[in-house]
């Protein structure tokens, strides 16, 4: 009884001296990933969202500080809700997608907020202009695949998306809602 008790302690030691491994998201499955966004129109909300988007993450709930994101967006693959709206906004007053077919974003940094809450922090480039960003997400794991949902706003005056006569905001608000759905698959990595 002792033997068996002495051999069942040093192989749960053994088993618990094993490197514990950590799970990182990092295969981002871009068919469930969506990029969407909310505007106001003469004061009516207007929904939209991009049809094509590339992402790179690399995220281990347990360290969100070491946590990289970046992000490019097809801007001619707007879906603004009509073909008329699609063609004005790819147009040299708005985001000139022929000139800056890509906004990008690349994280710096990404901080824990509490209950599953982060914020990620990087350098937003839209029509030729870098500037500093962040948006609040949060992150859920359903089986091997963490989702990650985030929103902010963004001011298109900042990036000079719609300029000449559509700078006027009593026509098009300055604000508009960024809303993100990312979904990445897991890869457990030994921890070092």
């Amino acid at each position: 009884m002792i033997k068996q008790t002495l051999g069942a302690a040093a192989l749960a030691a053994a088993v618990f001296a094993l490197p514990a491994q950590a799970v990182e998201f990092n295969a981002v499955q871009a068919d469930k990933t969506q990029i969407a966004f909310t505007y106001k129109q003469m004061n009516v909300p207007v929904d939209g969202k991009f049809r094509k988007s590339a992402a790179s993450i690399a995220f281990d709930p347990a360290k969100p500080q070491a946590a990289r994101a970046s992000l490019e967006i097809d801007l001619a693959s707007i879906d603004a809700g009509s073909q008329e709206a699609n063609d004005e906004v790819a147009s040299k007053l708005w985001f000139n997608t022929k000139a800056f077919p890509k906004a990008t974003f690349v994280s710096s940094s990404v901080k824990a907020l509490g209950n599953n809450r982060f914020e990620v922090a990087g350098k937003l480039s839209i029509k030729g202009k870098t500037l500093d960003a962040t948006a609040p997400f949060t992150f859920k794991q359903e089986g091997t695949n963490g989702v990650f949902d985030g929103a902010f706003v963004l001011k298109r005056a900042d990036y000079a998306i719609g300029e000449g006569m559509w700078a006027d905001f009593g026509t098009v608000a300055n604000e508009i809602q960024i809303k993100f759905h990312v979904v990445a698959a897991a890869a457990a990595a030994a921890k070092k």
